[in-house]
């Protein structure tokens, strides 16, 4: 691996032309794809396998185009205080308004709420709900100005005139204020991480062009795989955080080897295939990790992972390949200005063996001291992840927004004029195929279902045009995300066997409610076999790359104690509200169902790339004949300071999402910035190294008939090792054919 990496590395260097050509006809190719596709598709979310998607699908096939994926509007009017919206000022000034809606070239319906029964007992709400023809994506500007005007014009007749609905949806798809601020406070890491412009600058460029890369190329592959606008966002996310990483790596390592005097076209190879065989191993456990994701079974989560391990795939090529490149186009600009200087005076700036930095005295600290230092790691992510104990799954809606939107103060106007189990109707849909009388089949489970504790409402069934599916609409009493609420879907599905032997008609329940309760226990269920497969095969992996049988043990298990203590650290903030107002969360509630299976697959993918990056150097000190204690010495003083950079770097662009209004992209940014927090300065900075100092030698053993089987990868660039070679001419008339 490592001379195969050597040669490609000095072939890029060599011919840098041709590479930089060859990347940027790629991103004009995928560019002009992008540009021509048709754009993202309005995914309509499944979950293949639970009841509420059956239920569904049962809907599609007995009632075809009621469930059309068009966007729709719920528009909510209330009455100034005291008075009712069927005043016949306020009415007028509400069916005015539904005509006004009504009026756009996309709306399919809008409809009289005086007419449909959509006013509140106390007759101080009313609301319609318009329907399009066509789906979020898909509305024109002029279509949601039209929405908005509509809206605007009823307020002013004295109403309070609030909205929600899918048509309000921001559907712009990633990027924005997140990546500026995570790329501007990466550009200051580098900058103090290297003291050089063009050193702080090149990560930056080849990260933004391997996003750039991937990003075109998700657009341009959407309409042919389906993928919406939300399967780039992991994609962009990880793409940047990870590309900056790599190239950093692989950077740190060749101004490593030009402090030893070696060429800029030696030193580039020489540091491709070292640390480029560790940004190799790295990203596949990236991958790996992502590409698990598709054991969950939720197809856009498997997109959205497939699409994210692409663009961990272009950032390892362009650290291999554009990195070493972009080295030979300024192999001396990306120096630390002393080295410049030392150069141009004949000097090389090796530091003198076993000279102390910040690394090895963290190092020795750790290893006079490994048992307090273990124990006090273990114990604080220990009781960080305690609170996850308490952890409740859901799906967020409206309810999750910032009271500032119009979103949720339309949540909040229903359910004071309607109740809180208004925002989350539960749909039963009954089958009556085997029924001998199909109506009395279900009348009988609609009064059963009525009789049920918890239910407010049941609206009269609908049949079908073959009299042979019925369908009608159950009001809880609590709110959607409301436990009671899980209680009661349970119940009902729990009379299901004794209603259908009385009637011979089946039924099932679903509904966003109802779709969120068994989202959240498929998650459950996933998550151990999940864990089990990725976990499993990175430790395979990383059994191959350090040939020890406790390291990557060590690894999988310092990895859990990270996202349990990630975890614990969500549900405190976003479910308990400890601190919340400190990130602008103004609701706490259930945390995503998607959350513990986002954060186990990405931040292993991360943990394992600390892992490679730190222990490498660490395992490359021990195989040239240092003792296990001097190789975790040597392994921090070249590697510390270029972790933490890369550590607070990733911290960056996870934590700009905190700054979003969306909470479910708040919690994501939160709970990914926290992990990397614990895993890199807790568990890979801390943990480690201790573990490391107590089992010495021991934690490179490998059994003899292991180390035959295993196939030799030479991460380490053991083949590599060569006296230094300085350069005979100054690096800048160093002649390479382009």
């Amino acid at each position: 691996m490592a001379t195969f990496l050597y040669r490609l590395g000095r072939l890029a260097f060599r011919r840098r032309w041709r590479v930089a050509l060859v990347w940027a006809a790629v991103l004009a190719a995928v560019g002009l794809g992008a540009m021509n596709s048709s754009g993202t598709a309005d995914e309509e979310f499944s979950m293949p396998g639970i009841e509420s998607q059956q239920a569904f699908d049962l809907l599609e096939e007995r009632f075809p185009g009621t469930t059309g994926s068009g966007a729709d509007a719920r528009v909510v009017f209330v009455a100034p205080g005291g008075e009712k919206v069927t005043a016949t000022e306020n009415k007028a000034a509400v069916e005015a308004a539904v005509a006004e809606l009504g009026e756009g070239s996309q709306v399919a319906s809008a409809v009289n709420p005086f007419e449909s029964g959509a006013v509140s007992e106390d007759g101080s709400t009313a609301y319609t709900t318009v329907t399009y023809k066509v789906g979020a994506v898909d509305l024109t500007d002029a279509s949601r100005t039209q929405l908005q005007e509509a809206l605007d014009h009823a307020q002013k007749s004295g109403l309070t005139v609030e909205a929600g609905g899918t048509a309000l949806e921001d559907t712009g798809g990633p990027g924005g204020t997140a990546e500026m601020i995570g790329v501007a406070i990466a550009a200051v890491v580098l900058l103090v991480t290297f003291g050089s412009l063009a050193a702080a600058g090149l990560p930056l460029l080849t990260a933004i062009v391997g996003v750039g890369v991937s990003m075109a190329a998700i657009l341009a592959l959407s309409t042919a795989l389906g993928l919406s606008s939300t399967t780039g966002t992991l994609a962009m996310m990880l793409g940047l955080a990870v590309g900056i990483d790599y190239a950093l790596f692989v950077v740190s390592r060749y101004r490593e080897e030009r402090a030893k005097g070696r060429a800029p076209q030696e030193a580039t190879a020489l540091a491709t295939g070292t640390a480029g065989s560790a940004v190799v191993f790295a990203g596949l456990t990236v991958v790996i990790a992502l590409a698990g994701l598709s054991v969950v079974g939720i197809p856009m989560l498997t997109k959205m992972g497939l699409a994210a391990a692409g663009a961990i795939v272009v950032g390892v090529l362009i650290a291999l390949t554009l990195v070493p490149a972009l080295l030979g186009f300024w192999p001396d600009a990306v120096l630390a200005r002393k080295d410049r200087k030392a150069r141009r005076a004949g000097r090389t700036t090796e530091e003198t063996p076993g000279k102390d930095n910040g690394g090895t005295r963290w190092a020795r600290f750790v290893l006079r001291r490994p048992l307090p230092v273990l124990l006090l790691g273990v114990v604080g992510l220990g009781a960080l992840a305690v609170p996850m104990t308490d952890l409740q799954l859901g799906m967020p809606g409206d309810e999750a927004k910032s009271t500032s939107t119009t979103e949720r103060r339309a949540y909040d106007a229903l359910a004071e004029g309607f109740g809180p189990g208004f925002n989350g109707p539960l749909t039963v849909v009954v089958d009556a195929k085997g029924a001998a009388e199909p109506k009395a089949a279900a009348d009988t489970i609609s009064q059963e279902i009525r009789d049920t504790r918890g239910v407010v409402s049941v609206s009269p069934a609908q049949f079908n045009e073959a009299g042979d599916t019925a369908v009608f609409s159950v009001v809880p009493a609590t709110a959607p995300t409301d436990e009671r609420t899980e209680d009661l879907v349970t119940s009902i599905r729990g009379e299901r066997p004794d209603l259908e032997s009385a009637t011979g008609a089946t039924f099932h329940v679903t509904g966003t409610t109802a779709m969120n309760i068994d989202i959240s226990d498929k998650v459950q269920s996933a998550l151990v076999p999940y864990l089990v497969l990725v976990v499993g095969l990175a430790v395979v992996l990383l059994l191959v790359v350090f040939r020890s049988l406790l390291v990557p043990l060590k690894a999988a298990l310092g990895f859990l104690l990270s996202v349990l203590a990630s975890l614990g650290a969500v549900v405190v903030v976003f479910q308990q509200g400890h601190g919340a107002e400190l990130l602008g969360v103004e609701t706490t509630g259930p945390i995503m169902s998607l959350m513990p299976i986002f954060l186990v697959g990405i931040v292993f993918g991360l943990a394992m790339d600390y892992e490679v990056f730190l222990v490498s150097r660490m395992r490359e000190a021990y195989v040239h004949g240092e003792s296990a204690a001097q190789a975790v010495t040597s392994g921090f003083r070249h590697s510390a300071r270029v972790v933490v950079a890369a550590a607070l770097i990733m911290i960056a662009v996870f934590a700009g999402f905190i700054g979003e209004s969306d909470s479910m992209i708040k919690m994501i940014g939160f709970g990914l910035a926290s992990a990397v927090l614990f895993d890199a300065f807790v568990v890979r900075m801390a943990i480690v190294p201790a573990v490391l100092a107590l089992l010495g030698d021991k934690a490179w053993w490998l059994p003899k008939w292991l180390d035959r089987i295993l196939p030799g990868v030479d991460v380490e660039g053991e083949a590599l090792t060569r006296p230094a070679e300085p350069s005979a001419v100054p690096a800048e008339k160093e002649v390479a054919p382009a």
